[in-house]
């Protein structure tokens, strides 16, 4: 047995053991992942890492499921010089694995600050700005959730539209129609859910009572608009279609 110094405090450890074996007999606690008891200590994870101190002073970051214990060693394991690099090695593990709730919940044990989760969005604002700005809806904003800045919801507003979602690049917004119900969400969040209208000419029902509410209000005052009917794009086409056919007829 020999003695050596965790943050501050003398230990007596078993030479055989590992740094993190005597650090966890201990109760000090070090992250780690790839250590199991059953196994020889690989190193793979690099988040056990502690800073070493020589007798000069020097600091040296190594590995405490390979470091051996030696009489009068001095461990650190939570200086500003451990942390830098411990923050550096979550980082490195969330690049291959960014989904991982478990690194991520051991990084908050451990008060290290990193990065968001990814979730899709690339914050580019088309959504934003075609619903302020064409569509006239405001329904969608930026909001900090957790430090982390996001599109949001303005709640009352969405009027199920689906313009967003059709230039979303990313396609994390989502329009479902189902059982006459529109359903707009952002991530698996709803921000609308909205009664659907039938098609006056097919029968279809192919847009919310909002959005045409929305659309007669925006255009009622149009010089061009006579009668306000409720037709899907393909009836509009077809309609469309037949008017052109017709005046060709007449014409001739």
């Amino acid at each position: 047995m020999v003695n050596i110094i965790i943050d501050g405090k003398s230990v007596e450890a078993n030479e055989d053991a590992t740094i993190l074996q005597v650090a966890r007999e201990n109760k000090i606690k070090i992250p780690h992942l790839c250590f199991h008891p059953a196994l020889k200590s690989s190193g793979s994870c690099k988040l056990c890492g502690v800073e070493v101190v020589s007798a000069k002073g020097k600091s040296v970051w190594m590995l405490s499921c390979i470091l051996k214990p030696k009489k009068n060693l001095v461990i650190k394991t939570n200086s500003e010089f451990v942390k830098t690099y411990r923050k550096k090695t979550f980082s490195k593990l969330l690049n291959m694995a960014p989904d991982s709730g478990r690194i991520r919940q051991l990084a908050a044990d451990f008060n290290v600050n990193i990065a968001p989760p990814p979730d899709g969005c690339i914050r580019c604002r088309l959504c934003i700005r075609v619903c302020n700005e064409i569509v006239k809806a405001k329904a969608l904003r930026m909001v900090k959730i957790h430090d982390i800045t996001m599109v949001g919801a303005r709640p009352g507003h969405c009027i199920g539209c689906g313009t967003c979602a059709n230039l979303c690049p990313t396609n994390i917004i989502m329009v479902d129609d189902q059982d006459n119900v529109r359903t707009v969400s952002i991530k698996g969040q709803i921000i609308g859910k909205l009664p659907l209208e039938r098609c006056e000419g097919c029968g279809k029902m192919y847009a919310t009572s909002t959005f045409l509410k929305h659309v007669e209000q925006s255009t009622g005052l149009h010089p061009d608009t006579k009668t306000h009917h409720h037709f899907c794009s393909s009836c509009i086409k077809l309609l469309s279609t037949r008017a052109t056919t017709e005046r060709e007829r007449i014409k001739k």
